[in-house]
């Protein structure tokens, strides 16, 4: 018999009429993430959704946790709707638990009102029908260590864990843009954040071999596999940018250097975002954190873009930023020793508060189009799951 699984949401229950879209595409997620599963089987009913599958549980919820919009994940029992079989469930679900010498307390919600008992009546039964069957276990109603909920709908339900999901909107919801990746720290964090937000990526990295290793390559594609982890299978486009970056390290150019190269990414993403159908660009930046982060940097950056920049980070600072990479699993990969073109071509004394007349001046030496055409010519695409 399949498991059950109780899933709650948050803000797609405040989307009014819209609120279907929301959850067709939540509902589809969640069956994606549970394939190769058997007897998955997903269904919606009053702000709930129940998800039956046969799987181990440790597995089941390890992905469902990694499902945008999810906000909570219940395992539960469900049960006919009669005193005798909704005590029945509440013991098995909490003999599950490890519940010797804790203490608990009953919580009864009764969004079915035809049910001719009232909540407390219903934890009150409860509570004592668990007192009586089982030893080492006494109630706290005020801070218990296990909360046995009782939920009366057109069956009764019954569940001691609430394990956090993600939270935000279900992936596809809000369209797509690309993300300028690099192998750094805040880019994949940036990814995530807007990926919470219902918006599919699709990676872009510029890659400069020789001067950055094929293992900095590999590094961006394992944190891309992190990222897929909560969206699927993405592709991931990788600029041969060589060529271009060694034209533009010429003619007299370095304290301008990396504000050049942000231009040209943005140029050649851009294009790229128009090929697959992204509508914004996403980038790790932090305002004030490096120098070609500064307002100044970052007004010269946006003057070449045609299409909206998004800055999940801007407001975070650098602690911030490495406790999400944490919690989302791409600290370890970011700080392996594999620099990026970012990285290895940072001038020695770079211009922090560019203006934008001298940033244009020096962008007058080159064929703009030229080099974006040239980044263009050669991308691979690599698929990642």
């Amino acid at each position: 018999m399949a498991n059950l699984y109780m899933i709650s949401f948050g803000e797609i229950a405040l989307k009014g009429e819209n609120r279907p879209f929301f959850e067709r595409i939540l509902i589809q997620r969640i069956k994606n993430a549970l394939s190769g599963f058997e007897n998955v089987c997903v269904r919606k009913s009053h702000g709930r959704i129940y998800c039956y599958v046969d799987g181990p549980k440790e597995e089941v919820i390890g992905r469902l946790r990694k499902v945008f919009g999810i906000v909570a994940i219940s395992p539960a029992h469900s049960c006919a709707l009669d005193m005798d079989s909704i005590k029945t469930a509440a013991l098995s679900a909490i003999k599950e638990m490890d519940y010797n010498g804790k203490t608990f307390k009953v919580e009864t919600r009764r969004p079915n009102k035809s049910f001719p008992m009232k909540s407390p009546e219903v934890s009150r039964e409860v509570g004592a029908h668990i007192l009586r069957n089982l030893k080492g276990i006494t109630v706290d109603v005020h801070h218990p260590d296990i909360e046995v909920d009782v939920e009366i709908r057109e069956k009764g339900f019954v569940y001691c864990e609430r394990i956090s999901g993600p939270g935000g909107l279900p992936l596809g919801c809000n369209g797509k843009a690309v993300l300028l990746l690099s192998g750094g720290i805040d880019s994949p964090v940036a990814g995530y954040m807007i990926m919470k937000r219902g918006v599919e990526i699709e990676p872009v990295y510029f890659h400069s071999f020789p001067f950055t290793s094929d293992r900095a390559k590999e590094k961006v594609i394992d944190l891309c596999r992190v990222l897929a982890g909560y969206s699927g299978r993405m592709r991931l486009h990788v600029v041969n940018f060589t060529d271009v970056l060694k034209e533009l390290a010429t003619k007299g150019t370095d304290e301008l250097l990396t504000i050049l190269m942000r231009r040209m990414m943005v140029r050649i993403s851009q294009e790229i975002a128009g090929k697959v159908g992204a509508k914004a660009m996403v980038t790790g930046e932090s305002i004030g954190q490096v120098a070609s982060q500064t307002m100044e940097a970052l007004t010269a950056t946006n003057e070449v873009a045609k299409i909206p920049v998004f800055r999940p980070l801007i407001g975070f600072d650098k602690v911030e930023i490495m406790d999400l990479a944490k919690k989302i699993g791409t600290y370890d990969i970011s700080i392996e020793p594999y620099a990026d073109c970012c990285t290895v071509f940072v001038p020695e004394h770079p211009r922090t508060r560019p203006e934008l007349e001298e940033v244009r001046a020096a962008e007058e030496k080159f064929d703009i189009e030229g080099l974006v055409r040239k980044g263009l010519e050669d991308i691979e695409v690599v698929e990642v799951v």
